[in-house]
């Protein structure tokens, strides 16, 4: 249970940092905190105590195994994942070579 807590703590640091700061940099970097807090969550949801990988043919009377849907939910979660941070950090250097900061306040004033 403190694990599934720890995870929503982890998600809390994220979400502060995507609505409370005003920088682009500060705001991808709490959109990656979210990414790996939820992904965390995949994985724990998928754990059991003491339990076996499901990769052994052999051994039908296996009870406690670890679902293996989570971990391949979470590979295909980092890939994606990877692509939108490229996507937002490529948007983020072309907001600055066009306006010259990163501060989202500014920004809004420019207006060109």
């Amino acid at each position: 249970m403190t694990l599934y807590l720890l995870c929503l703590a982890l998600f809390s640091v994220g979400l502060y940092g995507v609505l409370r700061k005003r920088n682009l940099v500060k705001i991808i970097i709490g959109l990656g905190i979210i990414e790996y807090s939820m992904n965390l969550f995949f994985v724990l949801l998928g754990y059991r105590y003491h339990g076996r990988a499901p990769i052994d043919a052999q051994a039908q009377d296996i009870l406690n195994m670890v679902d293996p849907l989570p971990q391949a939910l979470v590979l295909t979660s980092i890939v994606i994942g990877l692509g939108v941070t490229a996507l937002v950090i490529s948007i983020a250097i072309r907001i600055y070579e066009k306006y010259g900061t990163f501060d989202i306040t500014k920004i809004k004033r420019l207006k060109g």
